[in-house]
């Protein structure tokens, strides 16, 4: 080690990052014979979460050793990164974004105002464009910026609705949104200082999908009472079963009730990359705000997020502000200052991770493997849709099935029971740890989801999860079959007792 350990010399930096390096290719390699949950027992997680716990020691240690450590604490997670993710959403995390962001870390470029680092503010800007205009086809002109999440791009849409709409009068604001929104979007009106009581979930219909009726007499009756209707939040594709609201209905009424239109394209947002996915998201153009996560359908790491908005003067007036002490950083032409489109000042160069890959690989390679998630969706809804014993309540709008197991009646007990099955259904699959599914609950019901999103989940992952959940759900129905059967015969009457002969 060097004199100055803080500032390895070359030959230590090169030796450092070959064991880094070489490390990480392991790992990826691995990917796929990797379990899919957490492999360590409770016991042996808690030893290990307790001995990350411990605090930085006065000496130095040893990198190698060290590596090993953060290997034992990337295994003890759920293996987000393999192809058996297919729960919550995945974010499977490229190779080429994962070099994208090392060189990012170490040129260590301020991305908050233009002037600091124009190429790499004019590189993060171009992604941002992109998104807007090819993506989410609004107008040239729009532009954003990008965020650690989506909630944060949600949070920061809502602020720039609330400014616009409503000035300082705060009160009487209200948001309308459904049952079926990420919890993210009450959250963020919440902290944009719109009163929860004011924050409207609208109907949804049979389908899962606002109700334009209702949403449209909400709103009526809520300017009637004299409240301000100023925010709509539209889904393009739910968290829970990834089902996209009617968007051009939806944007006809804002523009007749003159709300603000919000979509919530996290998930989403992406596939309109697709031939399916433009048709399918066809209104999301027509949004004053979009909220994506690339981190999700575009493979990038976690912590990238991004907003979009047809008109990004009402963005920057409701996050403007400035100090004396940034005088000297006059923004060069065509760039827009991010720290003045969000609450970030301190923001980082995000858009590298987006550009090297985009660049490096084409949009065509991003477009090809959205396309084989539909596929493989499509796939997975036939293949479950044709096993008796489960119900498969939707057809898949994107790339997420539902489903669960079928109740013998419309009895409550019954559904009931079949809910408890299907609990015990996700464990059974999961236990496998060849992939790992999540649930969710829909109008009361207990739903199993298989949701494909990561760009390393292929045929033949998809083909053993199907085996494993069919062979899975006839063990569970047997055993369900066999014990209605022992209750029937434990409680079937039994015959009179014949009387003892008298002597």
């Amino acid at each position: 080690m060097p004199d100055f350990p803080l500032e390895p010399d070359r030959a230590t930096m090169t030796e450092m990052g070959s064991l880094v390096l070489g490390r990480i290719v392991d790992r990826v390699d691995r990917l796929p014979s990797q379990p899919a949950t957490n492999p360590l027992s409770a016991q042996a997680t808690a030893e290990l979460v307790e001995s990350f716990l411990a605090p930085p020691p006065r000496q130095g240690g040893d990198l190698k050793r060290l590596l090993e450590r953060l290997d034992e604490g990337a295994d003890c997670a759920l293996e987000a990164a393999g192809p058996g993710h297919l729960a919550y959403i995945p974010g499977s995390g490229m190779y080429t974004a994962a070099l994208a962001e090392f060189y990012n870390r170490a040129t260590n470029r301020y991305g908050g105002i233009a002037a600091v680092s124009p190429a790499f503010a004019a590189l993060e800007e171009s992604v941002i464009r992109w998104i807007a205009t090819q993506v989410c086809g609004l107008p040239e002109g729009s532009g954003g910026l990008l965020t650690s999440g989506g909630s944060l791009a949600t949070f920061s849409a809502t602020v720039a609705a609330r400014h616009q709409r409503l000035g300082e009068d705060l009160a009487p604001g209200t948001v309308y949104t459904t049952a079926f929104a990420h919890h993210s979007v009450a959250k963020a009106a919440r902290l944009a200082g719109i009163r929860a009581a004011h924050i409207r979930v609208v109907p949804h219909t049979t389908d899962l999908r606002m109700d334009l009726e209702a949403a449209a007499a909400m709103i009526r009756a809520d300017r009637e009472a004299g409240l301000r209707p100023f925010l709509l939040v539209a889904n393009a594709g739910t968290t829970d079963t990834g089902t996209v609201d009617p968007l051009p209905r939806l944007a006809e009424l804002t523009r007749r009730e003159d709300l603000w239109f919000h979509v919530d394209a996290a998930y989403g947002g992406f596939f309109r990359l697709t031939a399916r996915g433009r048709d399918r998201l066809t209104g999301l153009e027509e949004a004053d705000s979009v909220t994506l996560d690339p981190h999700k359908t575009l493979f990038l790491p976690f912590g990238t997020g991004a907003l979009v908005v047809r008109d990004l003067a009402a963005l920057r007036a409701a996050h403007d502000g400035t100090g004396s002490y940034l005088q000297d950083t006059a923004t060069p032409g065509g760039v827009p200052d991010s720290a003045y489109l969000g609450p970030e000042l301190t923001h980082e160069i995000r858009g590298l991770r987006a550009w090297l890959p985009l660049h490096l690989l084409g949009t065509d390679a991003f477009r090809d493997a959205l396309d084989e998630k539909l596929d493989l969706a499509e796939h997975v809804h036939a293949t479950l849709s044709a096993v008796p014993e489960l119900e498969v309540p939707l057809t898949p709008d994107l790339s997420t099935v539902v489903f669960r197991i079928r109740p013998a009646d419309g009895d409550p007990v019954a559904i009931e029971r079949a809910d408890a099955a299907s609990r015990r259904l996700l464990d059974r699959i999961n236990a496998h740890r060849r992939f790992v599914l999540s649930s969710t609950v829909v109008d009361g019901r207990f739903t199993l989801r298989v949701c494909v999103v990561s760009h390393r989940t292929h045929r033949d992952l998809i083909a053993e999860a199907l085996e494993i959940i069919t062979a899975e759900t006839a063990r569970i129905v047997s055993e369900e079959r066999a014990a209605s059967a022992a209750v029937g015969a434990l409680s079937a009457p039994r015959p009179a007792r014949q009387g003892c002969p008298q002597g």
